[in-house]
C-alpha cells in the first residue's frame, strides 16, 4: 500500500515558537515543510538558512507561491491571530494557532465562525496537555473520579519575558500570555467549565520601565462543577531567579491532592557565576528535536492525516479567550464577570 501523501505546511511567524515548530514540521516524515512567513529580514535569513526552505516576507505572498499548501502554524504575536488565521481559512486551509486563539472575543468569534463556515479544522496550541506528567494525573482522575474541590495554579515569569523577550509585551499581559495555559489545563484535568470570575491586578514596575501593562493578575473562577479555581500569573519575578518561568499545580479532589512543580524539573548548574537550572522543554537526541511542543505538533500533523485524536479546538480556544477577556475586564472594573459560554461547533481534528 502506498504512503499517504504528506501534509504540506507553513508556518507564519518566524521568532522562538515559529522556528521550533517549523524544524518539528521539518523532521516529521508525514509532513512537507514548504515555507516559512517572517516580515523580519534577518529572521528570514536565518530560517531559510537553517532550514532549508522558502521564507515571505508577507502572507499573502506566501500563499499565492505555494498553492500546495494544506496547513499552517500559526506564531504570531498573541494579538495578530485574526488576519492570519481568516486568509489561511479563505485559502482552505486547516490551522494550529498557538495559544491563545485571540486576545479579544469578537477576534476569537470572527476565526471561529469563519471555521466553521469553510469547514476548517482549527487546533490550538495548549502544550500542556503533551506532558505526560499532567497525562498521568488525567488518567487517574478518570480511572478514580470524586469531585473537585478546588485547584490552584501559580504560573510567572521573570521581567526578562516582557522587558526583553517579547517586544509586544505592552500589547500583551501575564494574563493573556500566560493565564491561558493554566485555565486550558485546569478545565482539561477537572472536565469543568469556568462560569464567573473576579480578579485583582497590579500595575506599576512594568510600566516604570517603559511597558504598559499588568505586572500581576490573580483570577478566582467558578467552575461549572461547583468547585474553585485560582490562578495566579505575573511578569516581575527577579531575573535572577534560576529559571524564566515559575510553574507550580495543585488539584484537590475530595478523595486526592496532587501537587505539580514543574518550574523545578530541571539539572542544577553550579559553578563561578553560581548555580542555574537547565531546563528541558526542547532537547536534540540523536539529530531530532524531542519534546513537548514538537509532540504538540506530530499530533497536529497526525490529526491531518485522519488520526482520531482529542485535540484542543477552535471553539474550546475561544471560550478561554472569553474567560481571560473576563479576568481583565474584572480586575478594571473591580467587579465579579459572568462568563457567558461559546456557541459555535467544528469538525473533529
Amino acid at each position: 500500500m502506498a504512503s499517504p501523501e504528506p501534509q504540506q505546511i507553513g508556518v507564519v511567524g518566524g521568532g522562538i515558537r515559529g522556528s521550533m515548530f517549523a524544524a518539528a514540521v521539518r523532521q516529521n516524515p508525514a509532513a512537507r515543510l514548504e515555507a516559512v512567513c517572517e516580515p523580519d529580514p534577518t529572521r528570514r535569513e536565518r530560517i531559510a538558512s537553517d532550514l532549508d526552505v522558502a521564507t515571505f516576507g508577507d502572507l499573502a505572498s506566501m500563499i499565492d507561491s505555494t498553492p500546495e499548501l494544506t496547513a499552517l502554524i500559526i506564531a504570531t504575536p498573541d494579538f495578530a491571530h485574526r488576519e492570519v488565521a481568516l486568509a489561511g481559512i479563505a485559502a482552505g486551509l486547516d490551522l494550529m494557532i498557538e495559544k491563545p486563539l485571540a486576545t479579544t472575543r469578537p477576534d476569537a468569534r470572527a476565526i471561529v465562525a469563519a471555521a466553521q463556515a469553510a469547514g476548517t479544522k482549527i487546533m490550538v496550541g495548549f502544550e500542556n496537555r503533551w506532558n505526560p506528567r499532567f497525562a498521568e494525573v488525567r488518567r487517574q482522575l478518570a480511572a478514580h473520579p470524586a469531585p473537585v474541590v478546588n485547584q490552584v495554579i501559580n504560573l510567572n515569569d521573570t521581567r526578562y519575558v516582557p522587558t526583553r523577550m517579547l517586544s509586544w509585551a505592552a500589547r500583551s499581559s501575564p494574563g493573556w500570555f500566560l493565564m491561558p495555559h493554566s485555565l486550558d489545563l485546569a478545565m482539561w484535568l477537572s472536565g469543568a467549565t469556568p462560569i464567573s470570575v473576579f480578579a485583582r491586578g497590579r500595575r506599576g514596575a512594568l510600566a516604570a520601565a517603559g511597558v504598559d501593562t499588568w505586572d500581576a493578575l490573580t483570577a478566582s473562577f467558578t467552575m461549572s462543577d461547583d468547585s474553585l479555581l485560582v490562578l495566579n500569573s505575573q511578569w516581575v519575578l527577579p531575573e535572577t531567579t534560576p529559571a524564566v518561568f515559575d510553574f507550580r499545580y495543585e488539584i484537590h479532589t475530595e478523595a486526592a491532592s496532587y501537587h505539580f512543580d514543574i518550574s523545578h524539573d530541571s539539572v542544577t548548574r553550579y559553578d563561578a557565576s553560581g548555580a542555574s537550572w537547565l531546563q528541558f522543554g526542547v532537547t536534540e537526541h540523536q539529530g531530532r528535536l524531542r519534546g513537548i511542543p514538537i509532540d504538540m505538533v506530530d499530533d497536529f500533523i497526525a490529526s491531518l492525516g485522519g488520526s482520531p485524536l482529542d485535540l484542543p479546538d477552535g471553539p474550546h480556544g475561544e471560550l478561554i479567550t472569553t474567560a481571560i477577556e473576563a479576568v481583565h475586564d474584572a480586575a478594571e472594573s473591580g467587579t465579579p464577570q459572568a462568563i457567558a459560554p461559546t456557541r459555535s461547533t467544528l469538525p473533529t481534528l
